[in-house]
């Protein structure tokens, strides 16, 4: 069988893969808010202990249960809103450490998922058979995301006229401004009539990283060891900057620029634009390099063949029937084969089926490329592809970051990407719009940098190439934080344990079980990538 039939037939199984590739002492829980001037953070009004968290089994090792929060911390008696927990007991209890949170990231990616995607032996799933059996993997789903009342703006009209609209990959953002500006308007007017304002202004790290520990009390664990995925590395370090004494280990993974992202959200996008666009060359100059008889997408010159097939399937799309299982069928066009190409080639064991999939559209067969659209999301950019996590990741991001409400800000941000000439730019151009229409300003966001003074030293995890996270956010992170350590992965991927072989996922599991963190300079080498051979072909 040839190779490439092989590896398509293996897609079901690394598609699980790469949905986790693209998230007190007595129990008071006391909120924190930073000061006026955005400085030391200052004790607030201290939240009600909650009650013992009352768990429910719901399947094999699972138990769920829903925790009251106080909609906001500074008025902790007020109201008070439900968070969904979900928790895999530690397969060998006698030896458990304790509570492992995780958030996934995304924003917008359900904790809950990931727990529930654990495997009991711990032989594949997002965590080791050591951290599977030594700790109970606890997963929140942060206000406004999964079960705990997920934020949705649009009616599912909406969301097929957007997901519908003809895209051209030569113009940032995919339309003109002005339909831009009119979705933007759309999706903010939605989020302001189907939910509470109030509500949309709560959503914002801080009160989710308040969230956990109120959690934490629920449970009754006096500290919490930490992973944090993506999105899932500004939780944490809101937490230990928040509740240093209360983390007893955290590791970070495919770490966020914190403070790009707590203050200037539109470089942030910008530096993933770059990003994405670096992880495509790559995949181009792998193709290269392995030759023709290895990447025959091209016949030896991948960028050429690939910018003639993007305006081939702009100007003629293809009909992509549905495929149970796999699509429900719909119209591939140059636009939305770009975003299934940014999603693949992100992910170093997608590449095979990334060359795969280039060759089969070249033959009229869109099938993977379609699937990549409707079943990947890569954040930070949300729809009108990414239907299904598009409305929380904007809401999260929109409660988090300044106003973005001057649109020659974003204008001029866009023409700085398009003038770079990227192939995968138009995506990322005016992906913050949505933004600038926010009807519920969060007046009290919290904008004090994320030390983590007082915390126990942090494993930052960074990748060399990571189309989400660039290197030096990992490196700036490090910086950061007040005690940190930083592992390199080399090669492709976004995140890092679990995904990357043996040296990083050792490393990992000593952090978060035995607390002993990597030498400074380590540096793991990950499975090398190929165009066609996947890791174990020989």
């Amino acid at each position: 069988m040839p190779r490439t039939t092989r590896a398509s037939l293996r897609i079901t199984a690394l598609l699980a893969v790469v949905a986790l590739a693209v998230t007190g002492c007595a129990g008071t829980g006391a909120a924190l808010a930073a000061s006026a001037g955005g400085g030391v953070p200052r004790p607030t009004v201290s939240a009600p202990a909650p009650g013992p968290i009352d768990w429910a089994g719901c399947g094999p090792g699972l138990d769920c249960a829903t925790v009251q929060v106080p909609l906001e911390y500074s008025d902790p008696d007020g109201e008070q809103i439900p968070l969904s927990v979900v928790r895999h007991r530690a397969t060998d209890p006698d030896r458990r450490i304790g509570s492992l949170f995780i958030n996934p990231g995304g924003p917008g990616v359900p904790a809950s998922d990931m727990v529930r995607s654990i495997d009991p032996t711990g032989e594949t799933g997002p965590f080791s058979p050591d951290v599977v059996a030594r700790f109970d993997v606890v997963g929140m789903d942060p206000r406004g995301v999964g079960e705990s009342d997920a934020v949705r703006c649009l009616t599912d009209e909406q969301r097929a006229e957007q997901a519908a609209e003809d895209r051209d990959p030569t113009i940032p953002g995919g339309t003109s401004f002005a339909q831009l500006v009119k979705d933007a308007r759309t999706f903010a007017k939605g989020c302001a009539t189907h939910q509470d304002r109030a509500y949309l202004a709560s959503l914002s790290t801080d009160n989710v990283a308040r969230d956990l520990d109120q959690v934490r009390a629920a449970i009754g664990e006096e500290q919490i060891t930490f992973y944090g995925a993506s999105y899932g590395t500004v939780v944490g370090p809101m937490y230990a900057t928040l509740f240093p004494e209360r983390v007893r280990q955290m590791v970070i993974d495919g770490p966020v620029d914190t403070d790009l992202w707590q203050n200037d959200p539109l470089r942030l996008l910008d530096d993933v634009a770059r990003s994405n666009e670096e992880t495509l060359d790559l995949w181009f100059e792998t193709c290269r390099a392995e030759g023709v008889e290895v990447c025959p997408f091209g016949d030896g010159d991948p960028e050429t063949a690939f910018d003639a097939l993007i305006a081939d399937l702009e100007r003629e799309p293809l009909q992509v029937p549905p495929i149970e299982g796999l699509t429900p069928g719909g119209t591939l066009d140059g636009a939305m084969a770009l975003e299934g190409v940014r999603a693949a080639a992100g992910v170093r064991t997608l590449w095979p089926q990334l060359t795969a999939g280039l060759l089969a559209a070249q033959q009229g067969n869109g099938a993977f490329l379609h699937f990549m659209v409707v079943n990947l999301t890569v954040a930070p950019f949300g729809g009108p592809f990414a239907t299904t996590l598009q409305e929380p990741h904007t809401a999260v991001r929109c409660a988090d970051w300044p106003a973005l409400r001057n649109l020659g800000e974003h204008r001029a941000a866009a023409r700085e990407i398009d003038a770079r000439g990227e192939r995968l730019g138009s995506r990322a151009a005016y992906s913050a719009l949505s933004c600038a229409f926010w009807p519920a300003a969060n007046k009290d966001r919290f904008t004090a940098e994320l030390t983590g003074a007082g915390a126990p030293p942090i494993l930052v995890v960074g990748g060399e190439v990571d189309n989400v996270s660039p290197y030096h956010w990992a490196q700036a992170m490090t910086e950061r934080l007040e005690d940190a350590v930083l592992l390199t992965r080399t090669g492709v991927g976004h995140t890092s344990y679990r995904t990357s072989g043996p040296c990083i996922d050792s490393a990992v599991d000593a952090a978060l079980i035995d607390r002993v963190l990597p030498a400074e300079g380590t540096v793991c080498e990950a499975v090398p990538a190929g165009t066609t051979r996947m890791p174990g072909d020989s």
